[in-house]
């Protein structure tokens, strides 16, 4: 899956990574929202910096030898500035410019896969503890009572309001 959006200044590429995610179709994708400079030179549309947010980072399937080939592929570009067209007969190298990556992960564990240190160096690691369920709860009951009260033109009976609670928990 994937999405493409632009601003004056910038054009923003999304990936949502899977277990079936495989490295042509990463390759196949970043190419696909990439405009040629020159001879083996890419980038975003000119005058643009580019920003391309892979979602599910760790997802894909670990191979035979524990590689994960589309992870392989993004560090070859961070490492190298581009990669191989696999496209082509000659199999030249695809410099990518002007393009950073930002990526959102889950823990590893349930089909997610621990990420290499030699993949993860190349980014900035933030960690967002996760909400306690009072903490969401909270949340959500903030919300519902915005809701219910002053964000939609829509007048709620009592005894729907009165449900906020029993939504909220039912929902976390």
């Amino acid at each position: 899956m994937k999405g493409q959006f632009q601003t004056e200044e910038w054009t923003f590429l999304s990936l949502s990574f899977s277990a079936q995610t495989t490295a042509g179709q990463t390759q196949q994708i970043i190419d696909g929202g990439m405009e040629k400079k020159r001879k083996g030179v890419y980038g975003p549309p000119l005058g643009k910096e580019g920003v391309i947010f892979v979602d599910d980072l760790n997802m894909p399937q670990k191979e035979t030898y524990g590689a994960q080939p589309p992870l392989e592929l993004l560090r070859q570009w961070m490492d190298y500035g581009g990669w191989y067209d696999f496209t082509t007969v000659d199999r030249d190298f695809r410099a990518t410019k002007n393009v950073r990556f930002a990526a959102a992960m889950g823990p590893a564990g349930g089909g997610r896969a621990v990420i290499t240190n030699r993949y993860v160096r190349h980014f900035n690691v933030i960690y967002v503890e996760p909400y306690s369920d009072a903490s969401m709860n909270s949340i959500y009951c903030s919300v519902l009572d915005w809701m219910f009260r002053s964000a939609v033109k829509i007048s709620y009976p009592a005894s729907v309001e009165k449900l906020k609670e029993s939504i909220v928990s039912g929902t976390i």
